[in-house]
């Protein structure tokens, strides 16, 4: 016979004694019926408890699963991605404890910042922004346009190693008669080595600059993406290759890969592209990309700085990529920038300068000399940018910005005979003053308007719908 539980044996216990101390103290009927009800009363109340003993460890099980987090992917740690996340952020926390936007309550899912606890191995994340553009001085250009809408697939295989892919799609439709693009923007498989080092390999975006990791539209201020981070930086810019990245008990974390480069043989001449961006328009990204010739990068970047982040990265590698009959089979292209972020109590500031070098661009040149578009020598931007977290309830936050930005897409030439060097182009100022209204940290509404000063046509007010998940 199996021995009663020990509540059980409890609750007998307590009725026999109960039983014996009362009977004799209470002769008289009513004195006994009253003592009884009373012991009933006791004897309900150790029932409902005995009932939810019994039941309390099958409805702790769950809550205890849940918190216990599940094993993340390698960058939910203090791992480098997360911090490239925290990096980029033009949003992030600061010294006063302000409510802003931090990157993790930003992107809580993207693979550049951390996520909550999930029990599944599989996750989704994505953005999508909305914007609508005028002209005051060419309202022929008045446009909205979906400018993208992004999904993307987390896997973890185990607590270190797990897929990222990521696919855009540019301007609301894509087909062969339309201007909309599809395309992969990222896929990587990455693996945790240690709590400090992780590497990856795949197609997976290059760390360069604020912006390029980091850039679903909550995560950045303005409408659109700043100008030397799209026309000298271009974004968003990945390849292929293999990546490590790291981080030093002396709060610096680097990065350093190898990857493909561009490939200076796809350069359009007869397009205004190469002027619009010189880098984004020999870009590959993977489709059926040359890979005669390599390409290396390298960023550091430090946080020894409560608030304070100082960095820089290099991407170098030949772009000649041995086509055949290309005169400039030897160029290589070089960039390198450095930047500068500061978040103290409501404020956040930044600054960023990119330089590009092209070399042995004259063989080429001398190829298409008369036609709109050669191939720059060099070509630089340089921004700063002030925000303001000017005002906040709840989730809602609102934060004014202003931005002052130049950049020239064609600085130089490479020398070529005959009084055949193009001249420099223009160097293009703009000033930006808007807002951003963060209805919660993943969903923000902007408004902005900028001054051109070497073309005023393209002067510009625009507003925009941004949501990352």
């Amino acid at each position: 016979m199996k021995p009663l539980p020990s509540p059980t044996r409890a609750l007998l216990a307590l009725a026999a004694s109960s039983v014996c101390a009362v009977a004799p103290a209470h002769a008289d009927e009513a004195a006994l019926a009253a003592k009884i009800e009373q012991m009933q009363q006791q004897l309900d109340a150790l029932k409902a408890e005995l009932r939810q003993l019994k039941t309390q460890p099958a409805a702790a099980a769950p809550a205890a699963t849940a918190a216990v987090p599940a094993p993340a992917p390698a960058t939910t740690t203090a791992t480098p991605a997360t911090t490239a996340a925290a990096t980029a952020s033009p949003a992030a926390s600061n010294a006063s404890g302000a409510k802003t936007p931090l990157p993790d309550q930003m992107a809580p899912t993207s693979p550049y910042a951390s996520a909550a606890p999930s029990t599944s191995p599989l996750s989704v994340f994505g953005y999508g922004e909305l914007n609508y553009e005028l002209y005051p001085r060419n309202r022929a250009q008045n446009q909205i346009d979906l400018a993208r809408a992004v999904i993307g697939f987390g896997y973890r295989f185990d607590d270190r190693t797990r897929l990222v892919a990521e696919f855009e799609w540019e301007h609301a439709v894509t087909s062969a008669d339309d201007a909309g693009e599809a395309a992969v923007e990222q896929f990587y498989v990455e693996r945790a080595f240690a709590p400090t080092l992780a590497g990856r390999a795949g197609l997976f975006l290059i760390p360069s600059g604020l912006l390029n990791t980091s850039h679903e539209p909550t995560q950045y201020f303005g409408v659109t993406r700043n100008f030397v981070e799209t026309a000298i930086i271009p974004t968003t810019w990945r390849e292929a290759g293999i990546g490590l990245s790291g981080i030093t008990s002396y709060d610096l974390s680097w990065d350093v890969g190898v990857t493909t480069g561009f490939n200076l043989s796809a350069w359009d001449p007869t397009s205004e592209d190469g002027k619009a961006s010189p880098l984004g328009s020999i870009h590959q990204e993977g489709q059926f990309a040359k890979a005669a010739n390599l390409s290396g990068y390298g960023a550091l970047n430090w946080r020894g700085m409560p608030g304070l982040l100082l960095g820089g990265s290099v991407f170098a590698g030949k772009a000649g990529q041995s086509q055949p009959n290309f005169p400039s089979d030897g160029a290589v292209v070089t960039l390198a920038e450095a930047h500068a972020r500061y978040t103290t109590g409501p404020f956040d500031l930044s600054a960023l300068y990119a330089y590009g070098h092209i070399s042995d661009t004259a063989p080429y040149n001398l190829t298409i000399v008369g036609n709109p578009t050669l191939v720059p020598e060099s070509f630089w931007g340089a921004y700063v940018q002030g925000a303001w977290y000017a005002w906040r309830s709840e989730d809602m936050q609102i934060a004014p910005f202003v931005r002052y930005e130049r950049f020239n897409t064609g600085a130089s030439y490479a020398e070529l005979p005959n009084g055949l060097t193009p001249a420099a182009l223009r160097t293009e100022s703009v000033t930006t003053l808007g807002a951003n209204f963060y209805l919660t940290p993943n969903i923000v509404f902007k408004a902005d308007y900028q001054w051109f000063r070497t073309n005023n046509l393209y002067d510009r007010f625009q507003l925009g719908m941004g949501v990352n998940f």
